[in-house]
């Protein structure tokens, strides 16, 4: 697998990572052969220090340092909120009005990869702005109303908590479509029966830095999703531009 290359310099790469492909080797899946920070190395055909993670299922921006050094200063960054990431994703139901959410959330450890985590912490301070940017109406009766509704939505995480963005969507009554542990049922299926859509609609499509030798801000922009795109274009709808979406058409 040829890995698709947003930006790079001499201190940072950044990728398109697709949706199922693993950052790195995880206890949690054992049988897995591909990872991100394998393939990377191995295209580019030097080492890279993974600095932030993209959940499994998810699509879109993920950086890369050279060096453990730079590794470092973008950790920094990671851990004190400073760098700025947009995600889109569509969700079941109607989404009005732009919102915030201030929601903390406990941690949620896994039995194998966390086991020596402690087990009893207090939830986590968490917060994520939405944006509605388009609404669908499918006259399909998936559960009790007479038609599927979804909203295409941009999201502003404020914090970086573990499946934070599907944990608040959740909230807020209007979880991300694809979603199996925090999502609806129904709709998922439904999604798989009569789209073919198998995943989780969410992807990083876009991510703002310093970068850590120039002290420059540097935005790093991904295409559409392409499982996203594909799935609005049967309902109907032209993927809008970068420009469109309020984006840099351009990594500068």
């Amino acid at each position: 697998m040829m890995l698709t290359i947003l930006y790079q310099d001499e201190f940072i790469v950044a990728i398109h990572k697709p949706a199922g492909l693993l950052v790195h080797r995880s206890m949690i899946d054992r049988h897995e052969t591909q990872f991100a920070m394998q393939l990377l190395r191995d295209q580019i055909g030097q080492h890279v220090f993974p600095v932030h993670r993209l959940d499994r299922p998810t699509s879109g921006v993920l950086v890369f340092a050279l060096s453990a050094d730079i590794a470092r200063l973008l950790g920094e960054q990671f851990a004190a909120n400073t760098v700025s990431k947009t995600y889109f994703a569509i969700v079941r139901g109607h989404v009005k009005a732009p919102g915030f959410i201030d929601y903390a959330l406990k941690e949620k450890l896994d039995k194998i990869a966390d086991k020596r985590a402690n087990q009893d912490k207090d939830p986590q301070e968490a917060q994520t702005e939405f944006l509605p940017i388009k609404q669908f109406e499918l006259p399909f009766a998936v559960s009790r109303y007479p038609s599927a509704r979804y909203t295409l939505v941009k999201l502003h995480p404020k914090t970086g908590r573990k499946h934070q963005l599907r944990r608040h969507m959740c909230h807020i009554n209007h979880p991300i479509v694809g979603d199996t542990t925090h999502g609806d049922g129904k709709h998922n299926k439904f999604m798989r029966d009569q789209f073919s859509f198998n995943g989780l609609a969410l992807t990083c499509q876009q991510m703002c830095i310093t970068h850590p030798m120039s002290n420059e801000k540097l935005a790093i922009v991904n295409e559409f999703d392409l499982r996203m795109s594909t799935l609005m274009t049967q309902w109907g709808w032209e993927v809008p531009s970068l420009d469109e979406l309020d984006l840099p058409s351009i990594n500068r």
